[in-house]
């Protein structure tokens, strides 16, 4: 006989789940029992489930593929919540298993009962609750193909007295459909959007996560059309190396390079990205949006022709159907200027820039010279030592902005993070959820100071289970992007220093080998020894905090908010 979470386990394995993510408990033991004798599937216990639905969503991020986590009754299920989340803005089919009372407890106010149907309403696309051993492989199925198809998050709750009981004789296995299929756009679109971008002088890309499958048809469609590309960050990955037409990323993490393109051309076509900074789009152009899903046309810029389809597929057909334009002035102008800025850009990272080496001198507020290292220099240092097919996970802040100016996505470099929902202390558990895919390939997290220590135990699991992902933490002491958002509005800087310990000692004391950076001297030497470590490695760098990098377009309220916020800081350190 099989019982129910025997059958789970066995039809997961089926689909090709090697790997879920959860801490083990009451409702889901028959669960936990049944992986431990599942051959090929792993079970990795976080210490916080956040973490496992961060991994879990890495996993499917990267493979397209089924991501499984798992929440024990009550609180371990609520922890989930924000890597699902993340998972649900980044559309990655994630399937959480979730723990409950009895059945005959449910409705009671039990210990630990929450009602999960209500709690994961907002985040899951199939939410549901299994109350007998009938009802598979039907929900499974369901739940499966729903988080495949969305692609989305969904959430099975197993209660307590569920899991271990047996299936009716004679149950089918759950089988499960294969992935969305490719959307061909409608072609009177395809002609309505080419005739639209024939009758303009100039032409500029936005490209998104949508447009990577399709490298070569965006590449010849931006020659054809003699366009600047603007890459979301999204985009980094795939789109960015050996492309001559990319100038990089536009908003608060963008150039100024980029924002000439956008405003320079007559006509904006948006390639498969939903890029949501509307204050960033380019006002009075002809804008034609191409993207698989309908409800993202024309909601974050007034849209005159919208494609309702797959972007690759899209390129492809307009490659038939635009006039190649011979005015290429608009292309050129915008190249030179993005190699302009990546060139003083680079200077950062020079050991003799501004006669100083990469070495920040700065001051404290009470007057004590500090020194710090330059955070470009860091990253460009990773980017020197880091493999070419190495998968990188950003922290949200200033450590996705360095990662954005100087790691470049060159050869099979994969790059996700939590660019839709933009929670803090994502790097390091999606790091982990990459390595435990292919524990032969590098994985580096970059890790603001703030965000590795708000799951900062979950550096046990990469000890624990022999994940060797390096660890490079960007310790300014502060909350950089809220430092600089403030500074920004002309409020002084408060309440974003943070009293960081030794993270290196931690490390050491958790079981990884770990290394501290203080000096410029001795940073390129410490990422190279990072870099040769066969297991788990946290580089924890000291960086300058007054290091921000600021937005392709100042206005002058910017500039006065930061006078303002810098004399005042003064004034009360005085």
């Amino acid at each position: 006989m099989t019982d129910v979470a025997e059958s789970i386990v066995e039809a997961l394995a089926r689909q090709g789940v090697t790997t879920i993510w959860g801490v083990v408990g009451d409702a889901l033991n028959p669960v936990t029992d049944a992986i431990r004798r599942q051959d090929g599937m792993e079970w990795i216990g976080v210490r916080h489930e956040e973490a496992g639905a961060f991994a879990a969503s890495a996993q499917a991020q990267l493979t397209g593929t089924l991501g499984v986590c798992m929440g024990t009754v009550g609180p371990g299920s609520i922890h989930l919540l924000n890597g699902l989340y993340d998972a649900k803005k980044s559309h990655a089919p994630v399937l959480a298993l979730c723990g409950q009372v009895p059945l005959a407890e449910l409705g009671s106010d039990f210990f630990q009962e929450v009602d999960n149907d209500a709690l994961f309403r907002d985040v899951a696309v199939f939410c549901r609750t299994i109350t007998s051993p009938e009802q598979l492989p039907g929900l499974l199925e369901q739940a499966v193909q729903s988080a495949l198809l969305a692609p989305g998050v969904a959430v099975l709750t197993l209660p307590g007295d569920i899991g271990a009981q047996d299936l009716p004789d004679g149950s089918a296995p759950a089988r499960f459909v294969d992935g969305p299929a490719r959307v061909a756009p409608d072609a009177g679109a395809l002609h309505e959007a080419a005739t639209a971008i024939d009758a303009a002088g100039s032409v500029a890309l936005l490209v998104g996560a949508g447009a990577r499958p399709a490298r070569a048809e965006v590449l010849a469609l931006a020659d054809r059309l003699a366009a600047p590309m603007v890459l979301t960050l999204k985009a980094k990955e795939g789109l960015e190396h050996d492309n001559p037409f990319q100038v990089g990323q536009t908003g608060l993490i963008g150039n100024p390079a980029a924002r000439k393109a956008l405003d320079g051309a007559e006509l904006l076509l948006m390639l498969g990205t939903d890029f949501p900074y509307s204050d960033w789009y380019p006002e009075g152009k002809v804008v034609v949006q191409v993207d698989i899903r309908g409800e993202h046309i024309g909601r974050r810029t007034a849209v005159r022709h919208g494609v309702v389809g797959d972007a690759g597929l899209a390129a492809a057909a307009l490659l038939e159907l635009v006039r190649p334009k011979s005015d290429r002035s608009h292309l050129e102008t915008v190249t030179g200027s993005y190699r302009d800025w990546r060139e003083r850009q680079l200077e950062l990272t020079d050991p003799g820039y501004d006669g100083r080496g990469v070495v920040a001198k700065v001051r404290s507020k009470f007057d004590n010279p500090d020194t710090r290292i330059r955070p470009e220099a860091l990253a460009a240092a990773v980017d020197s030592h880091a493999a070419a097919d190495a998968i990188f996970t950003s922290d949200t802040g200033m450590s996705t902005v360095w990662l954005s100016r100087f790691v470049t996505m060159r050869g099979t470099r994969r790059l996700i993070g939590s660019y839709n929902l933009g929670s803090m202390a994502n790097a390091m558990p999606q790091a982990l959820g990459a390595q435990a895919l292919d524990r032969s390939r590098e994985v580096v997290a970059f890790c603001g100071d703030g965000g590795l220590t708000m799951l900062l135990g979950d550096l046990i699991t990469a000890v624990s289970h022999r994940l060797p992902v390096r660890f490079v933490v960007f310790d300014n002491g502060r909350l950089g992007m809220v430092k600089l958002e403030q500074e920004q509005g002309g409020l002084p800087e408060f309440g974003t220093e943070l009293a960081n310990p030794d993270l290196a000692a931690v490390a050491r004391a958790m079981g990884l080998h770990a290394i501290r950076v203080e000096d410029a001297e001795s940073l390129d030497g410490a990422v190279r020894e990072a870099f040769a470590q066969d297991g788990p490695v946290l580089l924890d760098v000291i960086t300058n905090p007054e290091e921000v990098a600021l937005p392709p377009k100042v206005t002058p309220s910017d500039a006065w908010g930061f006078a303002v916020a810098k004399l005042s800081e003064t004034l009360e350190s005085r």
